[in-house]
């Protein structure tokens, strides 16, 4: 009793000095998940089958943008389609009962959202296309941003016409692709100013070939595995600028039948000034596209130390990101996978090649029970060491039927980033509870300076995650206007350099993780310095610009200047 008296009256005495000190103890950051009260009521509707047919169990992605320029992030969801059980051979998906519907919320002054769908154009009617990702980019260089929808069935490009609509414009831009598409992401590729489209393919599949996978009893039917499946092509359309688009995915060199891919993420990882290309596909090699300056790219994927893991395997790749995890200036990848493989960690040797540190790192042991999809290296408490966060959830509906230690619904995943070592922390009641986490996206919604968080679900509500907290340490946003590079500034690599010495490196980009688009500015996480001593801006262009000792606390806009 008496030696709990004295650790309180300890604790009591160093609260005071802290306060006599200007100091006070600073309380954990808290996850709040917002979704009720912020007036977002979708649900995804995945029209799940006892045929278990495999689109329904691949989700919806989300995307965080600024579609009205009015300084406030809205939120567009993909949804799935009606799907008869069985479906008939001639039968396609039917998105005509308003539930099916892919949504767009626009975010009001009070931080609450109004669905804006029907009236902004993009209801997804009248294709009948199962919806699967998104992609956010300003395509043609008018200062709104558009969007691209993709799905099992075709894939849809709207404009944004800057009154609130958006205009479908797929078939005069030539993008719609067909099959099964999956995530998709906007980048320059060739430096010429004009926003690309790489989009991923998953299986030749279709509701005639899905076939029975799983015991022959009642209750034990499963999603097939893709080793069921022959692989797909992706596709790369090089923007014309003129609205239109030409397939050069021949010509390019990754029209690579043997991927059967999910995630893509973007970075100049050996910085030569060209962006390349990491596609994280399921159950064969990963892809590691090395752009080379000319308008084709080389697959490196198994050189590079990328394809597989450490022990030479393959494993169900799905979302990824492509960031500098370990602020050393090269861009590392993180990629998802399911239960029991272990999430994989390339670290970039910075001679073309990587390593896997997935389990020297901490990630391995903290993820082999999971399975994980969407994911992001972001610094969620503003210390300026990039963490990660996972949407969870097995793909198999049935999983513990066959593996008792395993469930279908698992919580979303949360790793602190400490100097390169990650550990995994529970931030609020939602890193406890369950969802067939699919997609996610990334932004300051508030723009309190911290990254929220939006994550999609199979079958289920979205879940908006609200960062509190996170801005007790000093931070710097950046928005970049590209003149001779893309409006965007997406594939600009900017440095941070902080007073202690200290250097962040980050790759302007939206094409995050799996199905989703995040914000395409950046919150850099500044510690206790109240300034960056250096911001340093590389343009996909080649212009370089610096900036000196540029405040905390604000959000900087940087215009590209003219050389």
């Amino acid at each position: 009793m008496r030696r709990c008296i004295h650790a309180c009256r300890l604790i009591i005495a160093f609260a005071m000095i802290c306060c006599l000190m200007g100091a006070t103890p600073t309380p954990e950051v808290q996850f709040s998940d917002i979704t009720t009260t912020s007036g977002i009521n979708f649900k995804h509707e995945n029209s799940a089958t006892s045929n278990k047919y495999l689109v329904e169990t691949m989700g919806g992605g989300v995307a965080v943008f600024d579609y009205d320029n009015d300084g406030r992030l809205d939120i567009f969801f993909t949804n799935g389609a009606k799907i008869d059980d069985p479906m008939p051979d001639s039968k396609l998906p039917d998105k005509a009962d308003r539930k099916f519907w892919n949504h767009l919320y626009h975010q009001n002054a009070d931080g609450t959202f109004t669905d804006v769908t029907e009236k902004a154009g993009l209801t997804g009617m009248p294709q009948n296309h199962y919806g699967m990702g998104v992609a956010v980019g300003d395509f043609d260089n008018d200062g709104l941003e558009d969007i691209y929808v993709t799905g099992y069935g075709g894939n849809t490009l709207y404009h944004n016409n800057g009154d609130g609509t958006f205009t479908d414009v797929t078939k005069i831009a030539g993008v719609e692709a067909g099959g099964w598409s999956v995530s998709a992401g906007f980048f320059d590729y060739d430096n010429d100013g004009r926003l690309d489209i790489f989009v991923t393919r998953y299986l030749d599949w279709s509701f005639k070939t899905n076939r029975y996978c799983g015991e022959q009893k009642p209750g034990y039917r499963a999603y097939c595995h893709p080793d069921n499946y022959d692989g797909a092509t992706n596709i790369l359309y090089h923007n014309n600028g003129d609205g239109t688009f030409t397939d050069v995915s021949g010509k390019a060199g990754i029209a690579n039948p043997r991927g059967k891919s999910l995630g893509v993420a973007f970075a100049d990882y050996d910085a030569d000034g060209f962006i390349d290309i990491f596609v994280a596909n399921d159950s064969v090699q990963c892809f590691l596209y090395h752009n080379n300056g000319n308008g084709t790219f080389s697959e490196v994927g198994l050189l590079a130390g990328v394809g597989y893991n450490e022990d030479g395997k393959a494993f169900a790749g799905m979302g990824a990101d492509f960031s500098d995890f370990d602020n050393d200036s090269r861009p590392d990848i993180v990629v998802t996978d399911l239960s029991n493989e272990r999430y994989m960690l390339f670290r970039n040797n910075g001679d073309g090649t990587f390593r896997d540190v997935t389990n020297i790192s901490g990630l391995g042991g903290a993820t082999l029970a999971f399975s994980g999809w969407s994911t992001h290296l972001f610094d969620f408490d503003n210390d300026g060491w990039k963490d990660i966060f996972v949407a969870q959830g097995h793909v198999m509906d049935t999983i513990h039927l066959t593996a008792p230690n395993l469930k279908y619904m698992q919580p979303p995943l949360l790793l602190r980033n400490d100097s390169g070592h990650f550990k995994r922390v529970i931030l609020g009641s939602v890193f406890e509870a369950e969802w067939a986490g699919r997609g996610a996206a990334f932004g300051d919604l508030d723009n309190d300076g911290d990254v929220d968080i939006v994550m999609s679900s199979v079958g289920q509500k979205p879940t908006v995650l609200r960062n509190d907290g996170g801005n007790r340490n000093h931070w710097l946003g950046i928005l970049l206007i590209g003149k001779k590079s893309n409006r965007d500034g997406i594939g600009s690599r900017v440095k941070v350099v902080f007073a202690s010495g200290l250097t962040q490196y980050f790759t302007i980009n939206t094409a995050v993780g799996y199905l989703s688009a995040s914000d395409k500015r950046l919150i850099v996480g500044l510690g206790t310095e109240t300034m960056a001593k250096l911001v340093e801006i590389r343009w996909p262009s080649g212009i370089v610009q610096k900036l000196e000792n540029v405040k905390a606390g604000q959000m900087l806009k940087v215009t590209e200047s003219a050389s």
